[in-house]
C-alpha cells in the first residue's frame, strides 16, 4: 500500500508544520538586535544531519509500533492496512474487505458508529479501556485520514484506528474499585450496625425511620437517629449528624447515640442532656462537630418538648395539614462548648406527624437551604398514611437516589387520633390531692373505682390501689403542693403517677426492723413492672409506676 498517498489530520501536526515553515522563510535578522544568538543556535559545519519527520516511511514507522493500528478508508470502512502487532493480537485481516465482517473485534467493541462519527466531523475521538474478546483491554483513538489533497469525497476519507493495550492498568483500576466496594460495605455494615436495629415502639406513638449511606464511596457519614422509652407513657426520640465522612464519624456517632441513651435514662429536660452530650462530644474529639435534636413526648401534654444543637428545625404536620416549624430554640452544635441550651416546644395533638430529619435531605449545592426545608414542607403537608409510607414519600420527594452524595436519615412519627373500641383502650384519669391526711383515702377510693370502671381484673386493681396508696403516701409524707395523682391506661399497660412541688427525688432503700417509714418505694419497685422518679419543668417532682396488661387471649 502505498501511504504517501494518505495524510493524517493528528492534533497538533498542522501548527507544527506551519512553525516549521515559518521558521524557513523567515530572514537572519541577527545582525537587527543587540543581543547576540546564543551560542547552541549557531549552524556549524559539525552538526549532524538529523531527517525531518516528513522524511520518514509511515509504513515502516507503523509495522514496528507495538500498539495495534489499523486504516480503513471509504463509507463502508474497507481495509486499507493493518499492523503487524494487530496482526498477532487478531490474526490476518484481508484488506479490501468490509471492515464490519472482516473486523469483528471492532463490531464486538461498538467502535463503528465511533467511526462514522470520526468520518463526518473530521475530527479525532478517543475512547478508553474497552475490553475486546481476546481478554485484554485497550484504548482506542480514531483519527481521520484524507487521501491526497483531502478533496476526494467520501471516498477519498478514511480513518486510523490506534488501540493501547491498557489491560494492565484496566485490571489494577478494577481492583482499586473492588476494595473500595469492600471497604464501602465495611464502613455501611459499621454505620447501621450502630444504628438501632428495631426501633422502639411507644404504646401513643407510631414510629418509622430509614437511612440511606450516601455516595459510592467508603467514606460514609454519621448520620444517627433513635427512639427511647422513658416510662411513664413519655418517649424521647434523637435525630443527629456527626460532621465529616468516613469510619471516625461513623465511631464518633457511635459513642454519642450511646452517650444519649445513658443520658435518657436520667430522665432530664431535653435541655440537660444536650448539656451534657456538649461536654462529651469535646472529649471525644475536640475536631469533630455534630448537631443533634432531642424531644420527648408526653402523651398526657400533647405536645413535644425539645431542644436543638446546631440541628434542622422539626416538622410537624397536624390533622388538617398544616405544617409547623419548630426553629426556636436553637443552640450551637455539639462540641463547641460554652453555649447553655434551652428547650422548646411544638405541639404534637392527636392525628399528628412530626419529622425529624438530617441536612443530606433538604440540603443541595445548587440551591439555599430553606429552600430544600420548603420543599419539605409541601412534601410533608400532603403525605398521609402510615408512618412508613410518609417516609418513603418524603425521600422520594426529595430526590434521593442510592447514588446520592450524602447520608440521609428519617425519623417520622405519629400521635394516631384513636376513636372506637380503641380509644376506649387509652384512657386518662387525674385527681388533685387536697386536704392533707385525708387526701390518702380519697386517692385509694378514686384509684379504686377508676379502675373497676376499666374492667380490670380483680389482682389488678388491687395492686393498682397498694400502688396508689404507697405513691401518695409517700409524696404527703416527704413532698409539698401542689399535689395531683393521674391514673392512665394503654393498649399495653397501667400507668400510676404522682407529682407534687419538692424536687427532692426518692430512691429506694433497705427500712431496717425498727424503722417506720422507708417501705414505701421499696414496695412498689416490687409490685409494679415498672418505676420512676423525675423532676418537672416548673419545679418539683413526678414518681410513677406501672403494670404491664395482660396480653388478649388469642384463639
Amino acid at each position: 500500500m502505498n501511504f504517501t498517498r494518505w495524510s493524517a489530520r493528528l492534533p497538533g501536526t498542522q501548527r507544527r508544520a506551519a512553525a516549521r515553515t515559518e521558521q524557513t522563510a523567515s530572514p537572519d535578522r541577527r545582525g537587527e538586535s543587540s543581543v547576540p544568538a546564543a551560542r547552541a543556535e549557531r549552524p556549524t559545519d559539525e552538526s549532524p544531519s538529523v531527517p525531518a519527520v516528513d522524511e520518514l516511511r509511515v509504513r515502516e514507522v507503523l509495522d514496528r509500533v507495538p500498539s495495534l493500528v489499523a486504516l480503513v478508508h471509504g463509507a463502508d470502512h474497507r481495509i486499507a492496512y493493518v499492523n503487524d502487532a494487530y496482526t498477532t493480537a487478531f490474526g490476518v485481516r484481508p484488506l479490501g474487505e468490509r471492515a464490519r465482517e472482516a473486523l469483528p473485534e471492532l463490531d464486538a467493541l461498538g467502535l463503528f458508529p465511533l467511526l462514522d462519527q470520526v468520518q463526518r466531523s473530521g475530527k479525532p475521538r478517543t475512547v478508553k479501556s474497552r475490553k475486546a474478546p481476546d481478554g485484554r483491554s485497550y484504548s482506542f483513538t480514531c483519527t481521520p485520514v484524507a487521501q491526497g489533497d483531502g478533496k476526494g469525497g467520501s471516498d477519498g476519507r478514511g480513518v486510523l484506528v490506534f488501540a493501547t493495550d491498557v489491560t494492565d492498568h484496566a485490571e489494577a483500576a478494577e481492583r482499586l474499585r473492588a476494595s473500595e466496594r469492600r471497604q464501602r460495605e465495611t464502613a455501611v455494615t459499621l454505620q447501621r450496625s450502630l444504628l438501632p436495629q428495631e426501633l422502639e415502639q411507644p404504646d401513643d406513638l407510631r414510629i418509622a425511620a430509614t437511612y440511606h449511606p450516601g455516595g459510592t464511596e467508603a467514606a460514609v457519614g454519621g448520620d444517627w437517629y433513635d427512639v427511647i422509652t422513658l416510662g411513664g407513657g413519655r418517649t424521647a426520640l434523637v435525630i443527629g449528624d456527626v460532621m465529616g465522612r468516613g469510619v471516625r464519624a461513623a465511631a464518633v456517632m457511635g459513642q454519642l447515640r450511646t452517650a444519649v441513651r445513658a443520658y435518657a435514662r436520667l430522665d432530664l429536660p431535653p435541655h440537660e442532656v444536650l448539656q451534657l452530650l456538649d461536654g462529651l462530644a469535646a472529649e471525644i474529639d475536640a475536631n469533630q462537630i455534630a448537631t443533634c435534636a432531642y424531644a420527648i413526648h408526653d402523651p398526657n401534654e400533647g405536645k413535644l418538648i425539645y431542644s436543638s444543637a446546631g440541628h434542622l428545625p422539626i416538622l410537624v404536620r397536624d390533622e388538617n395539614g398544616t405544617v409547623l416549624r419548630a426553629d426556636e430554640p436553637t443552640g450551637p452544635p455539639l462540641g463547641t462548648g460554652g453555649w447553655m441550651h434551652a428547650s422548646g416546644s411544638v405541639p404534637l395533638a392527636p392525628g399528628s406527624t412530626a419529622v425529624l430529619y438530617t441536612d443530606g435531605l433538604v440540603e443541595r449545592r445548587d440551591a439555599d437551604l430553606d429552600e430544600g426545608i420548603a420543599a419539605l414542607e409541601r412534601a410533608l403537608a400532603g403525605a398521609t398514611g402510615t408512618p412508613q409510607v410518609v417516609c418513603d414519600r418524603l425521600v422520594r420527594s426529595a430526590g434521593v437516589t442510592p447514588d446520592h452524595d450524602d447520608d440521609v436519615a428519617v425519623l417520622v412519627l405519629q400521635h394516631p387520633a384513636r376513636t372506637g373500641a380503641d380509644g376506649e383502650l387509652f384512657r386518662n384519669a387525674a385527681l388533685e390531692l387536697l386536704g392533707g391526711v385525708e387526701a390518702a383515702p380519697r386517692a385509694r377510693a378514686f384509684a379504686s373505682g377508676v379502675l373497676t370502671s376499666w374492667r380490670f381484673p380483680a389482682d389488678l386493681h388491687d395492686l393498682g390501689v397498694l400502688a396508689t396508696s404507697e405513691l401518695v403516701a409517700n409524696s404527703l409524707q416527704h413532698g409539698t403542693p401542689p399535689m395531683r395523682l393521674r391514673l392512665r391506661r394503654t393498649d399495653r399497660r397501667l400507668i400510676i403517677e404522682v407529682t407534687d412541688g419538692d424536687d427532692h427525688l426518692p430512691r429506694r432503700r433497705r427500712a431496717e426492723p425498727g424503722d417506720e417509714s422507708g417501705r414505701g418505694i421499696a414496695i412498689v419497685a416490687t409490685i409494679a413492672s415498672n418505676w420512676g422518679c423525675r423532676r418537672t419543668p416548673g419545679g418539683g417532682k413526678a414518681v410513677w409506676c406501672e403494670f404491664a396488661l395482660p396480653r388478649p387471649q388469642t384463639t
